[in-house]
């Protein structure tokens, strides 16, 4: 299985970078960990993000994977899709229509889907320093994961799906220290009454060329409303080979 995702992943990446029109850019990015002997572990992680902005309009879509085993049990698997549309006021402000959808095996919400209206505004935007904000109402669907209430007698407890408008926040900030070397942090978050859903991302990438580099990030997922068996906030360390387009 993990060899048929490398696959996909690799696929997936030449396929966009091949197809990307003018005007349009990208990164896709992959990780892989392979550990044999007394335990065999695999970790896949990819990403692929596409851009394209004018001088009206601003389009961007986003695509990751994530996928892990353990001696042939899986530890981890999550999809991610994403998109925004967006018309531009002026060079600092505009606005979107974002949507999201993730699928996760391993989190108190199994299925989320979201969409919002966002206004946008560029804080700062100098060729070093980049520094965005949104916010906006939305609406979220959700499937939460089924728990056990009891095991003696086995009680699993199924909420089944729920709904619910939300208050979407997201800011992205990049700083580049030089010509080579960058730091990012994007933080989003989608509020209800139901459940307030977290997600920070930060990191640090190096150039080797002008299309290959080396990312270090770290990730910091937290929902408020979980089951009583499950944990609240999950974190993610990767080391990624980047090939921007």
């Amino acid at each position: 299985m993990m060899k048929k995702l490398l696959s996909v992943a690799m696929l997936a990446a030449l396929s966009f970078a091949a197809q990307a029109e003018e005007g349009w850019s990208g990164t896709g990015e992959f990780g892989l960990v392979l550990s044999r002997g007394n335990a065999d572990t695999d970790t896949l992680n990819a990403k692929l993000a596409l851009k394209h902005e004018d001088e009206s309009w601003l389009h961007e879509v986003a695509v990751s994977a994530l996928r892990a085993e353990a001696n042939d049990v899986r530890t981890a698997d999550r999809f991610e899709l994403g998109g925004k549309s967006g018309y531009k006021f002026n060079e600092r402000h505009y606005l979107a229509g974002v949507a999201r959808y993730e699928n996760d095996d391993f989190s108190p919400y199994e299925n989320q889907w979201t969409v919002a209206v966002t206004y946008g505004v560029h804080a700062i935007n100098s060729d070093a320093t980049k520094l965005t904000f949104e916010i906006g109402p939305g609406y979220r669907r959700f499937d939460p994961a089924p728990f056990v209430f009891s095991e003696t007698p086995l009680i699993v407890i199924d909420e089944g799906s729920d709904s619910e408008f939300m208050m979407r926040g997201f800011a992205d900030f990049n700083h580049k220290f030089n010509d080579s070397t960058s730091i990012y942090n994007t933080f989003l978050v989608e509020s209800g009454s139901d459940n307030t859903f977290m997600q920070d991302d930060i990191g640090v990438l190096v150039k080797m060329s002008e299309a290959l580099a080396l990312k270090a990030g770290f990730q910091v997922r937290h929902n408020n409303d979980v089951p009583p068996d499950a944990d609240k906030t999950d974190t993610l360390t990767t080391i990624n080979v980047v090939y921007g387009f």
